[in-house]
């Protein structure tokens, strides 16, 4: 399907297609070096997920004119570039799905010229190659979105809280920031952004960027982001939106039915942000915000700053899940102000940011939650190193990935997250924690604002921690090799402990309902109590089990949506469907792609026609309310 020419497209992925342009793009892709000084200062790495030139000529700054149209599932509008000092004749953005209008140069007089639209690659997009000068400062993109703009999500009013007005949010992590602006949608090319926007007066809009917090009364909003920022995190939120602020320079927006529980859940986040800044420096975006989405969304938080996009299944009323947002905070500094140059290096944001939120939780809300949750998330890298060495790649449990020609999400797994911050942990026990403090300060100050490979990493962390101190530590076999090494740190807590106790009394057949000083209801413990207590079950225990621990305790109608999943996953593993009532309104609901992919796969790997046909059917009647990210990885097994 691809051609691969090195010296000609710097190692990226490009499609055949492409040599209809070979002229074009020998000019506008003149070098030929692995490793290019940027413009700006900073090492610019052949990106594999994107066309555009940005070593030879880049985007600093793109302000959108936007005009947001629900009754047509539409944004037209005009992306105004303006483009860094260049000696080329033509300037290459990634596009996907998008439908050109015209291309213009010039800022106040502007001039039409010329442009060329590669064939469509169904991953990557396609190469929009402008025509412009040297002295060519500004080019302005004319165009419109179409249904098939993988990041744009368009939510009829009743998949939202309040079942009145739409809403309309978008997702461009990695590599779908292209099918809602045509830019270079490489997380090498850091730039500044500002927009105007016209949506529906009865609505409100929100960016990543600077925000009201109050209603425009003509449906206009202006939107300015200063500080550098990678296209994956543009994002725009629009719907029935109400501001409640939580702190000096921090608040919620949300629909107007969950503005109290928003307010509950979150009251702890100006400490978060004090603990955070104690740590590893000033937060540098000046405003921290949280918009709750609708349940579509496919992730519990997108880091996109100054905003954080977060799912509704993160209010459980008990601030037991809350370390979504602990994790979206610490993106401030790991990812968004220290960011990977490609998606190989997608465990630098991650892992740091992993490992940086259960700081945060230690110290908000003790050691004893902290290493609860770092468990949970230990339990499920086990199942994913067990996952990926059956795949078809067993190598994607190292660090440092290699996902050309592949879809950049597939790289999204608990290795990046939970392998990387255990890699961290197993750092800082080698060096100390508080010079490993000291070492977190020095890089995030470092590489403030720009993009930084694994390799440079390696050689900044040789530098300025190892060698300096004369440590020996097992970098690469952490980085390069799959699996675990064997140095690394282990956790333990006593409170899971008693749960994987009860669980076994369980699986043992004896009836807990009936020992004193045991589980009576729900509430008696947390989220990540019940997880553990729900993973320990045998996945053979009898349905007749599975349904009296469901009558006494409720998982698949009271608990929270995290308990929910695990109990649907067991049921679907023991072949308990006599909640199949209860799991097709989650899934129809829930669009949160980590809590539903793993009840989906358990019912297809069930081997049970029954289940199988029940999971397809229930996705046939929910994948409209999902986002393309949910709705695309369910599609690969169940379609």
């Amino acid at each position: 399907m691809f051609v691969y020419l090195p010296p000609l497209f710097l190692l990226t992925m490009r499609t055949f297609v492409l040599l209809t342009l070979t002229i074009l793009f020998s000019i506008a892709c003149s070098s030929n070096k692995d490793q290019i000084e940027a413009n700006d200062g900073t090492h610019s790495l052949s990106d594999p997920h994107s066309y555009a030139n940005a070593q030879d000529v880049r985007t600093e700054h793109v302000h959108l004119d936007l005009d947001i149209n629900f009754k047509n599932k539409i944004i037209y509008g005009v992306a105004r570039h303006q483009i860094s000092e260049h000696s080329v004749d033509s300037i290459i953005f990634d596009i996907k799905n998008l439908e050109i209008k015209k291309v213009t140069t010039g800022k106040d007089n502007e001039h039409e010229t010329t442009f060329t639209i590669g064939k469509m690659d169904s991953l990557l997009g396609q190469p929009l190659l402008v025509k412009i000068n040297p002295d060519t400062k500004y080019v302005n993109i004319y165009y419109q979105t179409t249904k098939d703009a993988e990041a744009l999500d368009w939510l009829p009013p009743e998949l939202t809280s309040g079942k009145k007005n739409p809403f309309l949010y978008t997702q461009g992590q990695a590599i779908l920031t292209r099918s809602w602006i045509p830019l270079q949608d490489t997380p090498q090319n850091r730039i500044t952004y500002s927009a105007d926007i016209q949506i529906p007066k009865r609505l409100m809009a929100v960016m990543s960027a600077s925000n009201p917090s109050e209603r425009s009364e003509d449906g206009k909003y202006h939107f300015e982001m200063n500080q550098k920022i990678p296209s994956y995190l543009i994002a725009l939120a629009v719907g029935d939106l109400q501001y409640t602020k939580l702190g000096n320079n921090c608040g919620v927006y949300s629909e107007p039915e969950l503005a109290e529980a928003c307010k509950s859940e979150f009251e702890d986040i100006s400490e978060m942000m004090r603990t955070a800044e104690e740590m590893y420096g000033k937060y540098q975006w000046d405003q921290y915000d949280i918009v709750i989405l609708p349940y579509s969304f496919p992730f519990g938080g997108m880091e996109n700053p100054r905003l954080t996009f977060a799912n509704p299944t993160i209010l459980a009323g008990d601030k037991s899940l809350v370390s979504v947002i602990a994790h979206e905070l610490a993106h401030s500094w790991s990812g968004n102000l220290v960011t990977n140059a490609t998606w190989n290096d997608f465990w630098l944001n991650e892992g740091f940011t992993v490992y940086f939120e259960n700081r945060i939780m230690e110290e908000v809300y003790n050691k004893e939650i902290a290493d609860i949750l770092a468990i949970i998330e230990y339990q499920d890298l086990e199942t994913a190193l067990v996952d990926i060495e059956e795949s078809l790649h067993p190598e994607d449990s190292r660090l440092k990935l290699e996902l050309n020609y592949r879809n950049p999400d597939e790289g999204m797994t608990d290795i990046a997250y939970v392998k990387g911050a255990f890699f961290l942990r197993t750092l800082e026990k080698a060096v100390g924690r508080e010079r490993f403090d000291q070492f977190l300060s020095e890089y995030f100050e470092h590489y403030a604002f720009q993009t930084i490979s694994t390799e440079e990493f390696i050689q900044y962390l040789n530098d300025e921690l190892l060698d300096k101190d004369g440590i020996e530590f097992n970098v690469n076999e952490w980085i390069y090799q799959p699996g675990l090494p064997s140095n690394c740190v282990t956790i333990s807590s006593d409170r899971l402990d008693n749960m994987i106790d009860l669980a076994n009394q369980v699986n043992e057949g004896n009836d807990i309902s009936t020992q004193k000083n045991r589980a009576a209801k729900l509430d008696d413990f947390i989220t990540q109590e019940w997880q553990t207590f729900i993973r320990a079950l045998r996945d053979d225990l009898p349905v007749e089990a599975m349904t009296k621990l469901d009558d006494q305790f409720g998982f698949s109608t009271k608990g929270n949506p995290a308990i929910q999943s695990d109990w649907f996953i067991k049921c679907a593993k023991t072949g308990t469907l006599s909640c199949r009532d209860e799991m097709e309104a989650y899934l129809i609901k829930i669009g949160r792609r980590w809590y539903i992919e793993s009840i989906y796969r358990a019912l297809a790997d069930s081997g049970n026609p029954e289940a199988i046909e029940f999971a397809k059917s229930t996705f046939r009647k929910a994948k409209d309310g999902y986002h393309f990210v949910s709705r695309s990885t369910m599609q690969e097994f169940l379609d």
